[in-house]
């Protein structure tokens, strides 16, 4: 497993990463499908927030149970906190810093249909 740093556009948001890399994901729910972010999978023992908890902001639709956070100030997307295995995060790998997802495999996930 390597350490990989992550942030925000405006740098507001630090978060630290343990991860190895078996596959990215995207989804198809209708946040997702908006957003048009390439995931990582990273469980909650493994994720750092450093300094911008105070800029961060939750939303939330559906059911309620997941839980995306944007930066405040620059809007971009870092992670979420996932509803269907919540002790996870689903990390924005355009944010990990100098991170190429050249050859890694990516899997697309179904979330359209997800209650």
């Amino acid at each position: 497993m390597e350490n990989h740093l992550g942030s925000c556009h405006c740098q507001a948001i630090q978060f630290e990463i343990e991860a190895d890399f078996p596959e990215l994901t995207t989804c198809d729910c209708s946040i997702c499908i908006r957003k048009n972010a390439l995931r990582l999978k990273v469980h909650e023992s493994n994720f750092r927030l450093k300094p911008g908890e105070a800029n961060l902001t939750k939303y939330q639709f559906h059911t309620h149970t997941a839980e995306h956070y944007f930066c405040k100030t620059c809007g971009i997307y870092p992670f979420h906190k996932k509803s269907v295995t919540p002790d996870f995060y689903g990390i924005n790998v355009f944010c990990l810093e100098g991170f190429d997802p050249e050859g890694i495999p990516v899997r697309a996930t179904v979330g359209k249909g997800m209650v």
